[in-house]
């Protein structure tokens, strides 16, 4: 290990520190702060609007699906790119990432192209009984692409790491598929697919540009609780604003931490 001058140990430091002050904590602690500026007035005016309780209601479950759904495809696509060989398995290891290069309002628009009503796709499940655009199901696909590549990401590495030879001899052993998947594989990668989702999680309860355009922004049906907050700070609301922000931060900030609690030492090094 490369062993620094302490004075300019201190000054990466402190540079480090003042980058991250002035982007992650100055910002936060600004909402903070102004949320708390009337008291609990902000947060009682929040938990009192018919729109903002409906707004956490439908981030909830939109969510919920997303996370669920990223986690299932997840582990399979975690598996697929490195237990087996494929023609095209680069090419899908790059469109795993493509979210994190198109901006998600590049995504709501292209979801409005396949699934809205007089599309091909979207008016044959909407003649089905199925609206996918202005609708739950269409926010929830826009969820589920922003936030895909998080819980893959974080299982590829420890698969690779991990490497199949204990699968192999378990199967060998004669395992089925299931039962080394289950007492062999999700063991061995069980934090990496809890941090994926954690990730999943935080990144679904915060998404915005995506939503907006597949939602119709509709207070009371399709408005989430990010939508919210723009709609009550550019209506002079801003407590409220300020109120549903702060929630969301909190909601992300705490599931990191009862992780951090929860990962055994030994995977913490």
């Amino acid at each position: 290990m490369i062993r620094e001058p302490r004075p300019l140990r201190l000054a990466l430091r402190l540079v480090v520190i003042g980058y991250l002050a002035l982007l992650v904590l100055w910002p936060v602690s600004m909402v903070v702060v102004n949320t708390f500026s009337d008291g609990l007035g902000n947060l009682a005016d929040a938990f009192g609007n018919p729109a903002v309780t409906s707004g956490l209601r439908l981030t909830l479950e939109v969510a919920v699906w997303s996370v669920a759904l990223n986690l299932v495809f997840g582990v399979g696509t975690s598996l697929l790119l490195t237990r087996y060989e494929f023609v095209g398995k680069r090419t899908l290891s790059t469109l795993i990432d493509l979210p994190l290069a198109v901006s998600p309002v590049v995504v709501g628009l292209a979801l409005m192209l396949v699934y809205r009503r007089d599309a091909p796709l979207g008016g044959a499940l909407y003649d089905l009984g199925y609206q996918i655009i202005f609708a739950t199901p269409g926010m929830i696909l826009a969820t589920v692409f922003v936030a895909l590549p998080l819980v893959v990401r974080e299982v590829v590495p420890v698969l690779q790491e991990i490497g199949d030879e204990q699968e192999s001899a378990a199967r060998s052993l004669g395992g089925t598929g299931w039962q080394v998947f289950w007492r062999i594989t999700l063991p061995a990668i069980k934090w990496a697919v809890v941090y994926g989702v954690v990730l999943a999680l935080a990144r679904s309860l915060g998404e915005f540009g995506a939503v907006k355009v597949v939602s119709g922004n509709v207070s009371l049906r399709t408005q989430t609780a990010t939508l919210v907050v723009e709609e009550t700070y550019a209506n002079f609301q801003q407590g409220t604003a300020y109120a549903v922000a702060l929630l969301l931060t909190l909601a992300a900030v705490a599931c990191i931490t009862v992780v951090s609690i929860l990962r055994p030492k030994e995977a913490r090094a």
